[in-house]
């Protein structure tokens, strides 16, 4: 006998790319930063009293809220801690949206939002991007039409890397009647001349919610810290009502101040990884692999029928080199593979170089 509810004994759950324990894998497949954490960060850690985590965490984490709002230009109130990004998606589905609501993402998107969508019993629509990724010109009347309660971009989008400017997401939202959650994991490595700042919107519009993490952009994946920005009227909900009591510790949540009052040291990772892309995108596309233009830590590679994207794939892998593989309809001869060290990369490409000649 099942004692689950019959929604979520019959849904399929997420499955995140593997995480393998072994150091001799090169691990190209979920987008970490492939450079460390910041020294402060090092620091703040080494400096945890480990007598005070006999007390509950700071409720409301007020001090990274006040790192986080000074980095923003906005209020502590409009931005709200959370444990990892995936919280805040959460959170979000929880406030704002009921059992009758719809949820509308593009197609294809991040594979967890169907998943939460189907743990919230929700209804999701998924919106097809245009052949060359970009967004629909009717999206926010598509939206509108299907009376959506909550829309979520992906902004640079995964997982293809494009890329919206804050202009079209501001007009987005002026348009579209719903909550507007852009998920903007990636947001630390769009190139600098695009001029991308977005938290200026949310003093222009009453119905966005951005997501932030310190993933990607601050080498902290496995701190499981993220936060939210938006409008009082959207994050004191979350904030007081629907979230966990203690929802970040205290590790957590002095790592992740230390992360933010290091700007200037994540920032060179960035222009590392904006290098290292730029030159990847060149040796693959040399090697007969197209890639979408990216704004993102990733590349989202076309895979010619001669090698097969799961073949290929499965071959990298028997040589320790781990990418990422979709089974989904216009993923599946595609490959998502993360932008790694120079000489991770390096590896890469020579591994590939030789499969590419022997499928030849």
């Amino acid at each position: 006998m099942s004692f689950q509810r019959p929604h979520i004994e019959a849904m399929q759950g997420y499955v995140p790319g593997e995480q393998p324990q072994t150091t001799s894998v090169i691990k190209l497949n979920t987008n970490e930063n492939p450079y460390p954490p910041s020294p402060l960060v090092q620091a703040a850690l080494s400096q945890v009293d480990i007598a005070t985590l006999r007390r509950y965490p700071p409720p409301t984490a007020k001090e990274f809220r006040e790192v986080a709002a000074t980095l923003h230009q906005v209020a502590p109130e409009n931005i709200i801690p959370t444990n990892g990004g995936d919280e805040l998606l959460r959170l979000v589905m929880t406030t704002f949206v009921g059992s009758e609501d719809i949820i509308a993402v593009t197609k294809p998107s991040y594979s967890l939002y169907p998943v939460l969508a189907e743990v919230q019993n929700t209804s999701l629509a998924e919106i097809e991007l245009n052949d060359d990724w970009s967004m629909p010109d009717d999206f926010a009347q598509q939206l509108n039409t299907l009376g959506a309660k909550l829309a979520i971009v992906v902004n640079p989008h995964a997982p293809t890397g494009s890329f919206l400017s804050t202009e079209y997401l501001s007009a987005l939202a002026a348009e579209f009647k719903g909550v507007l959650l852009i998920d903007e994991a990636y947001v630390d490595f769009i190139d600098p001349d695009k001029h991308y700042d977005s938290s200026p919107l949310i003093n222009k519009h009453d119905n966005i919610i951005l997501l932030r993490t310190l993933s990607k952009g601050y080498s902290l994946a496995g701190l499981r810290f993220g936060y939210g920005i938006g409008p009082e009227s959207l994050i004191s909900p979350m904030m007081f009502k629907t979230r966990d009591s203690y929802n970040t510790d205290l590790i957590a949540q002095k790592l992740a101040t230390a992360a933010l009052q290091s700007v200037a040291y994540a920032a060179e990772t960035w222009d590392k990884v904006r290098a290292s892309r730029a030159t990847l995108t060149a040796q693959l596309e040399k090697l007969g692999l197209h890639t979408h233009p990216s704004q993102t830590n990733f590349l989202l590679c076309d895979i010619p029928e001669n090698l097969g994207a799961l073949a290929l794939y499965e071959a990298l892998k028997a040589q320790n080199i781990l990418v990422r593989y979709f089974d989904q309809d216009r993923l599946r001869h595609r490959l998502r593979i993360s932008v790694g060290t120079e000489s991770e990369n390096a590896a890469l490409v020579d591994t590939l170089a030789a499969l590419v000649s022997e499928a030849e």
